[in-house]
């Protein structure tokens, strides 16, 4: 039987045959628990009542393909549960099978609390002491309606204007406009003072970080930090607890008041590792049920390790059909029954990753690509993993949109002032085509971003020169090294007025650049209005006011400035679409793009060569709309002439500079843009007319 028949099929009710999904399911008569594991001697259902005892022990039927299940009669929706499984303990040959430890189903789709890291997670067999106290249970859910995904697939997602990454804790937790008990959670993100935010910045596509449920990493305990961003996952369908209190129901409620206000929910994923990481970790799910199917391994057979393309301690098989089906059937849960319109996938590289290495039509690509509900959705993927030829930014193919992390460092170079840097600005600028420019990609494939959860915050980036992580407890060895950073002539936050003056130039001019590039923007939420993290480029560890954001300090200013250019980025042809910027001709004979040297003069190779050029325009045409923007990062002001479209003005209609005047009109030739600033002209009237 095909997995679309399967996903199409009713679920049977008879107690001896085989169920067709995996999880727990009420059914006529009780409810259907079922659990793939190709490597378990014998696997049991555990019940808890509300006071966390267990009350019973149901040992499941083995059936064909690794598959386990049972039906329990005489439970419904709300019970909570739990898995043991029994079979040979022999962790050099990837056999780790512990009774002692209770399992959270893979499946489980709601949690009756968070993981918490304890030492007795990680005992070996000889040493083990019953768990059932410290693991979460899993409660059984509502019957859902039947869905056929077959006749009736989701419809496929516009392209995002713009995408706004949020933590979802940190996003709230200072937030004055939201509830007190809401702060903290994706309810939070529903308040009309945060919709009123996302309207207002042009945010249409609101990407969380990791929802799941996730358990600190190992190497915190004791430090008195805990994980901040979730990327940990124990569970995958499961929401974390702390972040959706009211479980499925509360995120269901979030999908759709966001989409009433016309936004989109794009949830970030974790298929590449789980945090029961390496063989010091915590046995929770997984690692119990079926290690060796779940992960991979490398080395003889009966002296495996595991493979750690992730740098957190193991990686998921996804070249291998159980996990492939547990990646496929949860982005479908979350798509059909939960309400969100796309995905981003953390190292994405790992899902393309074969015995022959990485394959951008690897079965499971391939598989989420043509899916009939998945395929339309929106699909970012994270181009790189930490394993060997684990950088693939470009490979994705059709279908996925790929985190830009070139246009990132390019876009910073520039503006740090890095010799050279121009014509790898403009190459950004038209769209990436280097590098998305196969058949069947567009422009839009490109996510841009200038800063992201991961490395410095938009205001840091101008203000430290050099990563401040010790808070993080590693003596300052994490975090990336390579920021392409700036401080503007003293290190750190406070400087003197001049040079608080100068980095909010420069912050406004990344925010223009990233506004007027051809792709799809994406930023950081609180980049608008100046969070920092007081330097520290690896913030995973600071749940506390290092990342949470600082609403009553917020720069207003500047997140009016940001809407005004999201505003402008919409209405303008010219810096929208698909396309990428060529030069080449098209209505009435316009090109897409000339590139200016301060002269009006179209730039050559050797200008282009130049390692001093710091100055120069991008005059756009596109239906029926002409733009000339003028990208200067020399401190001083530049007189620049403008393209000569006999018969029109051009109008000032934006300047990142925050000293410069309202927009004017002109008639002249030549105009003066102000220095380290973005300036868009647009042809305004006739003159004349």
């Amino acid at each position: 039987m095909s997995l679309r028949e399967i996903l199409a099929g009713p679920e049977p009710t008879v107690e001896h045959e085989a169920p067709r999904r995996l999880g727990a399911f009420v059914v006529d008569g009780g409810v259907q628990f079922a659990v793939s594991s190709l490597t378990a001697a014998r696997i049991w259902v555990c019940l808890f009542d509300d006071d966390d005892r267990e009350t019973d022990r149901i040992e499941m039927e083995r059936g064909s393909g690794g598959l386990f299940y049972v039906l329990v009669a005489g439970v419904g929706a709300g019970q909570r549960y739990g898995l043991r499984a029994d079979g040979e303990y022999a962790p050099a040959r990837g056999l780790w099978f512990d009774p002692e430890k209770l399992l959270v189903d893979p499946y489980a789709r709601h949690l009756d609390r968070r993981f918490v890291a304890h030492p007795a997670l990680s005992l070996i067999r000889p040493e083990a002491t019953d768990t059932a106290d410290l693991v979460p249970k899993a409660i059984v859910g509502k019957p859902s309606p039947a869905v056929n995904l077959v006749l009736d697939p989701p419809p496929p997602q516009p392209a995002p204007n713009l995408i706004y990454e949020i933590n979802v804790r940190g996003f709230s937790m200072n937030h004055p406009g939201v509830r007190q008990n809401w702060r903290g959670t994706v309810s939070a993100l529903g308040e009309p003072a945060v919709l009123e935010h996302f309207v207002s910045i042009g945010a249409d596509c609101i990407e969380l970080m990791p929802i799941a449920g996730f358990i600190d990493d190992r190497h915190l305990a004791g430090t008195g930090l805990h994980n901040a961003w979730g990327y940990n996952p124990v569970t995958h369908f499961a929401p974390d607890p702390g972040l959706c209190p009211g479980g499925p129901d509360e995120m269901r409620t979030l999908c759709a008041t966001l989409r009433k206000a016309g936004l989109s929910v794009v949830l970030d994923v974790v298929f590449n590792h789980s945090g029961e990481g390496d063989d010091l970790g915590p046995t929770l799910s997984m690692r119990g049920l079926d290690n060796l199917t779940y992960f991979r391994h490398f080395g003889p057979a009966d002296r495996l390790e595991l493979v750690n393309d992730t740098g957190t301690g193991n990686t998921l098989a996804t070249e291998r059909p159980l996990v492939q089906r547990l990646v496929l059937d949860c982005l479908r849960y979350w798509a059909t029954e939960i309400g969100v319109s796309g995905f981003r996938f953390d190292l994405a590289t790992s899902l393309g990753r074969t015995a022959d290495g990485f394959e951008h039509n690897s079965v499971l690509l391939e598989a989420i690509r043509r899916d009939p509900v998945l395929g339309g959705l929106t699909l970012i993927a994270e181009p790189w993993d930490m394993g060997p030829d684990g950088y693939q930014l470009g490979a994705f193919g059709r279908g996925f949109y790929e985190w830009n992390d070139k246009y990132r460092d390019d876009v910073r170079r520039f503006w740090r002032g890095d010799d050279g840097w121009g014509a790898q600005l403009a190459t950004r600028l038209a769209g990436s085509a280097d590098i998305f420019g196969s058949a069947h990609r567009t422009a839009r494939a490109s996510v841009n971003f200038v800063a992201a959860h991961d490395g410095f915050t938009l205001r840091d980036l101008v203000s430290f020169s050099h990563k401040q992580n010790l808070a993080n407890g590693e003596d300052n060895r994490d975090g990336h090294d390579a920021n392409f950073s700036w401080n503007c002539g003293e290190e750190g936050l406070g400087g003197s007025a001049e040079v608080e003056a100068r980095r909010l130039a420069d912050r406004r001019a990344l925010l223009a650049t990233l506004a007027v590039s051809k792709g799809t923007p994406m930023l950081a939420a609180g980049d608008e209005f100046g969070r920092t993290q007081s330097g520290n480029n690896n913030a995973y560890a600071q749940d506390n006011e290092t990342v949470w954001l600082d609403w009553a300090n917020a720069e207003k200013d500047l997140a009016g400035f940001f809407g005004e250019l999201m505003r402008l980025r919409a209405r303008s042809p010219c810096l929208g679409g698909e396309k990428f910027l060529t030069g080449t001709k098209g209505v009435k004979g316009w090109r897409d793009v000339v590139w200016l040297g301060t002269n009006g003069v179209e730039l050559t190779t050797p200008e282009w060569e130049r390692a001093d050029l710091s100055c120069f325009g991008m005059a756009l045409f596109a239906d029926g709309q002409h733009l000339a923007v003028w990208f200067n990062r020399d401190a001083g002001r530049r007189q620049v002439v403008l393209p000569e479209l006999a018969g029109w003005a051009w109008q000032r209609v934006l300047c990142s500079h925050p000293e410069v005047p309202p927009a004017f009109e002109t008639g002249a030739k030549q105009s003066e843009v102000s220095g380290r600033s973005v300036t868009v002209f647009e042809v305004g009237q006739e003159i004349g007319a």
